[in-house]
């Protein structure tokens, strides 16, 4: 099999969503890739944050939505999702017949910020309050993961923690100030532009993001590539108001700068993805049922840009 270095050809990437890609962003435009030697083409795809978003990334087949289409088709190389996201289309990629294979080749760098919201006038003020009453998320992304990882702590039952599809993040804010919902999972700048509202929060977290690659793009190449992201990551650390525009722009001038709350901008350097993490994850995918069984760590990891 051949692989992909550097030298050989442009190296495609998928972008999505400002707060889980602003890395890339970052090291694409202050040229950190670019003094790694590296010539990476960012492939633009619908995220449900992007304000007009339609809902190409919300289809009940995930691998029927236009990134992991593009994926599918050999259109791009390399992309990142929630971790559990990751998971779930890693594994399946590898256990089911008719995908292209892809792997979990780092825990990511941008630590995205996740944040279940309700109506200024609503009745709950916790998150125990969310028993049996529907979270407003998008099926099979991060917020629909990070809502039950928030609420498993709080609702005893599982059957009791409820989801339902509001449509983008947009969508469902507009949805729950008109009270069509009672409560949504958001991330930023979708967090912010709620609060500016007049909505409040219950719980919020932060959730990383998980790095996946088709086989074709070899060790050194991803450690490159991995350089450059943890280079952006300190500068966005030490001054993020410089480069929380591409929020400002993804709400499509709902917000101003002083609206957002900068501590919510957080990445670190990627880093390799243990076993350890990876047996906690993808038992937890499976017994939510969200992923498909038969994965290992040997067949859905791979390390390569550490070896």
């Amino acid at each position: 099999m051949s692989t992909v270095t550097e030298t050989s050809r442009t190296l495609r990437v998928s972008v999505m969503n400002a707060i889980h890609d602003m890395p890339l962003l970052v090291a694409r435009d202050e040229g950190f890739f670019q003094d790694a030697g590296l010539n990476v083409e960012i492939v633009k795809t619908p995220g449900t944050a992007q304000k007009d978003a339609d809902h190409q990334a919300l289809r009940d087949d995930i691998f029927s939505r236009t990134m992991e289409s593009i994926y599918d088709q050999g259109g791009c190389d390399q992309f990142r999702m929630c971790e559990w996201g990751i998971m779930k289309r890693a594994v399946q990629s590898n256990v089911q017949s008719g995908h292209r294979p892809a792997k979990i080749v780092a825990l990511g760098s941008a630590m995205s910020t996740f944040a279940i919201v309700v109506a200024p006038d609503s009745g709950l003020y916790e998150p125990e309050q969310l028993k049996n009453n529907p979270v407003a998320v998008s099926p099979y992304n991060g917020s629909h993961f990070t809502m039950l990882k928030m609420l498993e702590g709080f609702v005893h039952k599982r059957e009791s923690i409820k989801w339902t599809n509001a449509g983008t993040h947009r969508e469902r804010v507009e949805a729950l100030l008109r009270g069509e919902i009672q409560a949504a999972n958001v991330m930023e700048p979708w967090i912010s532009v709620a609060e500016k509202r007049g909505a409040r929060v219950l719980i919020e977290t932060h959730s990383t993001r998980s790095e996946a690659s088709s086989d074709e793009l070899d060790g050194p190449t991803l450690r490159k590539m991995f350089e450059a992201e943890a280079r952006a990551a300190e500068v966005i650390q030490k001054n993020p108001a410089k480069y929380a525009h591409y929020l400002l722009e993804e709400a499509g001038g709902a917000l101003k700068l002083s609206d957002l709350r900068l501590s919510r901008i957080l990445n670190a350097p990627p880093a390799p993805y243990t076993r350890d993490r990876f047996e906690d994850n993808y038992q937890w995918t499976l017994d939510w049922g969200l992923a498909e069984p038969g994965a290992t760590y040997e067949n859905t990891v791979d390390n390569r840009a550490w070896e």
